[in-house]
């Protein structure tokens, strides 16, 4: 990780990152206990990863890294990441909406709002991404 990610993801810590990953934990935890929600809690646990460390490294579609479908990208994908939304997704999004709001109201914090806000669109679509070194 390059010297200037170890500090964005510093700072990214303190102003809203670990927040927002222990929210992140909680719903893969939630999803966890119940043996439905285990593809849930696998997402969940690695975009919470992403969410402490977000800088040097970005979310995307699982399908562009393989060069293949799999069951998280194709129709499957599809319905578990509606049922996500409905369940977990749109509390997540909102969390990192309102982090992002108050951020952005100082200048040093509109870099890492807009990564808040990167991150409540992954928090409502989680399934078949896959995260990759920037």
């Amino acid at each position: 990780m390059q010297p200037v990610s170890i500090l964005l993801n510093i700072f990214w810590i303190l102003l809203g990152g670990a927040w927002m990953a222990a929210g992140w934990m909680i719903a893969a935890v939630v999803m966890a206990i119940t043996i439905i929600g285990l593809p849930w809690a696998r997402a969940a646990f690695n975009i919470a990863v992403y969410t402490l460390l977000p800088f040097g490294s970005r979310a995307v579609r699982r399908d562009e890294v393989t060069g293949q479908s799999d069951i998280g990208t194709g129709p499957l994908g599809l319905i578990g990441n509606l049922i996500w939304l409905v369940l977990a997704g749109w509390w997540l999004a909102l969390g990192h909406i309102v982090t992002a709001a108050i951020l952005a109201v100082t200048i040093i914090g509109i870099p890492f709002a807009w990564a808040h806000v990167k991150l409540a669109g992954i928090a409502l679509w989680p399934i078949g991404k896959v995260i990759v070194p920037a």
